[in-house]
């Protein structure tokens, strides 16, 4: 009797033995499951880390940046050419409407033997420069206020952006009328066509600063022009910057829409000037010289100013492997 009494209790150890053992089992399994995956998690990270690593260390040499991003334009420009000499040699127009390549070039050496290409150049240049950069001290601030002061932005926001549609060239003659035929007029034009511009520009980069930031700025003690200088202007850079983009483009655009308009022995000859003469001279070389010229600057301020800082901008955000 005794050791069939002690059956069931044997059975009963061994299948609690056996579902001990089956759990250790199974949570070694799953151990080694968490294991593998986290080891697989680890690697996938320092794989995207080398991966960002290496974008942000790849330097090309010289050779390579000059067919990546100098060929295609050059291209391009000898293809616009060809296509206008092909135009000029099937005589698709007068040669009076459209003169060859060959006509334009010639222009630039008369102006160039007679010494006043870059003092035309040079006019335009400072005055548009200049111009701008009084713009920047002015929308700045509006700018700032306009963003961060609801009351004001109710009332000045829809004129902000009014203006900013607005052509430039309409306000050269209230210009004319205010102020007279002088370089006063010519700031008051690129004022009124830039300022605009630079201020909607801050406003949409304030607007997409995450909230986090500048309650982290107050948390600091940044707050009023501190924490604009060290929290807000720098968050909303990459808006701001596209601000100041447009507004060099409208302080130009206004700039030549005024020398244009307006002329006096006072105001010296920019390139909007020579622009008109040449029209009034009916010389199409010299009217699609001063368009080459205008444009060629345009390039030149959007090159060698805009663009480093753009990819400095965008370098310090790792973001500019993203516009590559």
């Amino acid at each position: 009797m005794a050791s069939t009494d002690r059956t069931p209790v044997l059975e009963k150890a061994d299948k609690a033995d056996k579902a001990d053992k089956a759990d250790k089992a199974d949570k070694a399994d799953k151990a080694d499951k968490a294991d593998r995956a986290a080891a697989t998690d680890t690697a996938g990270v320092g794989a995207g880390l080398d991966a960002l690593d290496a974008v942000s260390a790849q330097r090309g040499s010289l050779g390579e940046a000059l067919r990546s991003k100098a060929l295609p334009p050059l291209i391009g420009v000898l293809v616009v050419l060809a296509l206008w000499q092909g135009a000029y040699s099937l005589h698709l127009t007068s040669a009076y409407k459209l003169p060859s390549p060959t006509d334009v070039w010639h222009s630039a050496q008369e102006l160039w033997y007679q010494g006043t290409l870059f003092s035309i150049i040079w006019t335009s240049v400072w005055r548009g420069l200049s111009g701008f950069l009084l713009a920047v001290v002015i929308g700045t601030p509006i700018g700032l206020v306009v963003a961060r002061v609801r009351p004001v932005r109710t009332a000045i926001g829809p004129v902000l952006q009014g203006l900013q549609s607005l052509p430039s060239v309409a306000w050269v003659p209230a210009a004319v009328i205010w102020l007279g035929i002088n370089d006063q007029m010519m700031y008051a034009v690129i004022l009124l066509g830039a300022v605009p511009s630079i201020a909607n520009g801050l406003v949409a980069g304030i607007d997409q600063v995450p909230p986090l930031f500048l309650r982290a700025g107050r948390t600091i003690g940044a707050t009023g022009l501190t924490g604009a200088r060290h929290v807000l202007i720098p968050a909303a850079l990459p808006g701001y910057l596209a601000g100041l983009k447009q507004g060099w483009a409208f302080s130009w655009r206004s700039l030549m829409a005024a020398e244009l308009v307006a002329s006096s022995p006072d105001l010296g000859r920019g390139l909007g000037r020579f622009l008109e003469d040449q029209r009034e001279f009916s010389d199409m070389s010299g009217v699609l010289l001063g368009i080459i010229l205008i444009l060629f600057v345009g390039i030149a301020i959007e090159l060698l100013v805009f663009t480093p800082v753009e990819r400095r901008v965008l370098r310090n955000r790792g973001l500019l492997a993203a516009v590559k």
